[in-house]
């Protein structure tokens, strides 16, 4: 299988050698060279005390590095056809890994929260897989039944009721911030998918409804809705972690402090190098540090959505689609964890893409980017183009043209 792979076209292997859009390939690069350096400053004073390595993180982060740069790799290699024909199954391996991280002795708890599924020495978030493999299931389905979700109005009530025990077992973990990212991305690809609008707007409003019910339904997230309004009210308590990330920002002004001279990454602001890692990047590089940052997400995600809409245009609708779902997921998780480190939302357990500590995530980061990358490619050589057929021997001593 890999054998035939390796041999087929791909970015990786065409009439213009590694033929890839270096645009995006170099803003997700800068993304994670920039959070391997801010998690090893970020981890080091933690990652001493706790295993005397004041590299210990560091060192877990470039293992995954590596494993998410082999899956990308991978990933280059694999037609969208390949994704599309199996969504259903993928999504199906998504569902069994969520009932299986509920189930005591298999999934592991940290913090409260049952959301790993433990390997040795490696845990393995299903959320993050069932995040991509919904993207996959909903792209193909929009595709098969384009006709149902603009005219139907069972057309779109069907998907949600797939999507609906996936958010539910997300919930269950619990976890809020990927069910929202996962469901923002389903509404958002069906309404590019063509939902008539009079259909829309009730389940917008059903979702956000949901969405209420969710967040009052138990009193921590309650706590947690309310803390982030002012968290100086309880700031030793409830609004700790918000009110040392505020310091932090603070510390920064315009320039920071410095690379590795945080004050608030000594034990004072919890999950420093993962969640609030965009923190202490503020309090180091300050807000022209912070802004540049934010530019550098904005240019790639902007890019994601313009291969999507390149896509489109070439009449290449799975992969549009699936090019439209990962960037809305990106740009969900930016905005979410953003927020929350500024306190413009409620406290979520959520990375940053790229640039946060964790091994699921960062693997997950990457084959999406491999896929993003994919979809760029196919779609300058018209493979998987609905007017087009494609022949392999098509491709073996062709010029190429670069769109871009």
């Amino acid at each position: 299988m890999l054998a035939q792979l390796l041999a087929a076209p791909s970015p990786l292997r065409s009439a213009r050698g590694i033929d890839l859009d270096f645009p995006l390939l170099a803003g997700c690069l800068g993304l994670l060279g920039l959070g391997l350096v801010m998690i090893t400053s970020a981890s080091s004073e933690v990652a001493a005390v706790q295993s005397g390595n004041p590299l210990y993180h560091m060192i877990r982060h470039l293992i995954y590095l590596a494993i998410g740069l082999g899956a990308g790799l991978l990933t280059l290699l694999v037609p969208l056809a390949q994704w599309q024909r199996y969504g259903g199954r993928l999504l199906m391996v998504a569902f069994v890994l969520l009932i299986l991280v509920l189930i005591p002795g298999i999934g592991r708890e940290v913090n409260g929260a049952s959301r790993w599924i433990g390997f040795g020495i490696f845990n393995v978030q299903p959320s993050e897989l069932a995040k991509l493999f919904t993207v996959i299931f909903l792209a193909g389905y929009l595709v098969r039944r384009q006709t149902d979700v603009r005219e139907n109005l069972m057309g779109f009530i069907k998907p949600m009721a797939v999507l609906a025990p996936i958010a539910a077992l997300l919930l269950a973990e619990p976890d809020f911030g990927a069910t929202v990212v996962l469901m923002g991305a389903a509404i958002a690809m069906l309404f590019l998918g063509g939902i008539n609008l009079l259909r829309f707007i009730p389940l917008v409003l059903a979702v956000l409804a949901a969405g209420v019910v969710v967040m009052t339904g138990q009193s921590y997230r309650m706590q947690r809705l309310t803390n982030f309004i002012d968290p100086w009210a309880d700031q030793y308590g409830a609004g700790y972690q918000l009110s040392q990330a505020l310091i932090a920002f603070g510390r920064g002004e315009w320039l920071g402090v410095g690379l590795g001279n945080s004050i608030q990454k000594q034990f004072y602001l919890p999950e420093a190098h993962t969640d609030f890692v965009f923190s202490v990047l503020a309090e180091e590089l300050g807000l022209l540090g912070s802004l540049l940052t934010v530019a550098l997400f904005v240019f790639v995600s902007v890019r994601a959505l313009y291969i999507g809409l390149w896509a489109e245009k070439a009449k290449q609708f799975f992969a549009a689609y699936v090019a439209y779902g990962l960037a809305i997921m990106w740009i969900g998780q930016i905005l979410i964890n953003i927020g929350v480190n500024v306190g413009l939302l409620p406290t979520k357990g959520l990375t940053l893409p790229f640039l946060s500590y964790g091994g699921s995530s960062l693997v997950i980061c990457c084959i999406t980017l491999g896929l993003l990358l994919r979809i760029e490619w196919e779609r300058r050589t018209h493979l998987g183009s609905a007017e087009v057929e494609f022949d392999e021997s098509d491709f073996a001593d062709e010029e190429l043209t670069h769109g871009r």
